[in-house]
C-alpha cells in the first residue's frame, strides 16, 4: 500500500473517530436537557399535587405553643422569612420549603447552584419560608425540629449552609429521622463553627418552635399549591407547567433585571 493510501484511511479514520465524539457530546446534551426538563415537569406537577396535601396536613397536635421568638434577620410580613442575599438586589425569590419534603430537595439539588450564584454577586434576594407540612401528612415532628434547628442557625449567621446541608442528607419522607435532635446536631456539625452551646441550646429547647408554628399557620392561610412554592418577584415559576423557569432560565431572567 502506498504512503499516500494509507495517509487517506488514517485521515478517513480520525474523521470517523472524530465525528463519533462530536455525536457523543450531541448525545451528552440531548441527555441533560432531557433530565432538566423533567425535573422541572415532575417539579410542577409536584406544586400541583402539593395543593391537596397542603390542605389535608394537620399540625394541630403538634406543640408549638410559648412565646414566639423570630430568628434574627427575619423578615417579611410578621418577620416569618429568612432572607438571604443583598436587600438592594432586583430581583427576589420568595420560597416555601419543608425539610422533609422530598420535591423541595429535588428543588434544591437542580437550582442550589444558581441560587447560591446569583446571591452571592448581589443579583437576587431570597426569602425562605419554612413549612411543617410533611409532619401533618405522615406522621412524626422532622419538619418543625428541622426548621427550628434552621431558625437557630439563622441566629448564628449560618443558615444558608445548614439549610443545604439539610436537603443533602434529607431522609426519605416516612423517616422521620430529623425527629431526632442528635441527628440534626451532627448534621450541624458539617457546618464550620455552627455547633456551639448557644445553638445546642436552642436546637434542644425549640427556641423558635412557636415561630415555626406561625411560618405554617402563614403557609395554609395562603392556601398556596404546596410545597415547594417557589416565586420570582411575585410570580409562580411552576406556574404554567409546559414552560417553567429552569435554573438557565432563572440566571438568565435575573441577570436581565440586573442590568
Amino acid at each position: 500500500m502506498s504512503e499516500t493510501n494509507r495517509e487517506g484511511k488514517r485521515t478517513a479514520r480520525e474523521r470517523m473517530a472524530e465525528e463519533r465524539e462530536r455525536q457523543k457530546a450531541r448525545d451528552k446534551r440531548r441527555r441533560v436537557l432531557l433530565v432538566s426538563a423533567t425535573v422541572v415537569a415532575v417539579l410542577a406537577l409536584a406544586a400541583v399535587v402539593g395543593l391537596l396535601a397542603a390542605n389535608s396536613g394537620d399540625d394541630k397536635k403538634k406543640d408549638t405553643s410559648g412565646p414566639v421568638v423570630a430568628p434574627k434577620g427575619a423578615s417579611g410580613d410578621g418577620g416569618l422569612a429568612i432572607p438571604l442575599g443583598k436587600d438592594g438586589a432586583k430581583s427576589k425569590l420568595t420560597v416555601w420549603e419543608d425539610f422533609r419534603c422530598p420535591a423541595c430537595k429535588q428543588f434544591e439539588d437542580m437550582y442550589r447552584s444558581t441560587i447560591n450564584e446569583l446571591t452571592t454577586q448581589g443579583k437576587l434576594k431570597v426569602e425562605y419560608h419554612l413549612a411543617t407540612l410533611i409532619d401533618g401528612n405522615m406522621g412524626g415532628s422532622g419538619s418543625l425540629r428541622a426548621a427550628n434547628a434552621a431558625a437557630c442557625a439563622q441566629d448564628a449567621g449560618k443558615f444558608a449552609p445548614y439549610h443545604d446541608e439539610l436537603f443533602k442528607n434529607q431522609p426519605p419522607e416516612p423517616d422521620d429521622a430529623f425527629g431526632n435532635n442528635h441527628k440534626l446536631l451532627d448534621l450541624a456539625g458539617k457546618v464550620d463553627g455552627l455547633v456551639t452551646d448557644t445553638f445546642k441550646k436552642c436546637v434542644n429547647d425549640g427556641g423558635h418552635d412557636a415561630w415555626v408554628g406561625k411560618s405554617n399557620e402563614a403557609f395554609q392561610k395562603a392556601k398556596l399549591r404546596g410545597t415547594p412554592t417557589v416565586l420570582l418577584d411575585g410570580k409562580d415559576i411552576f406556574a404554567d407547567q409546559k414552560n417553567p423557569l429552569t435554573p438557565q432560565k432563572l440566571k438568565a431572567q435575573v441577570e436581565k433585571a440586573d442590568q
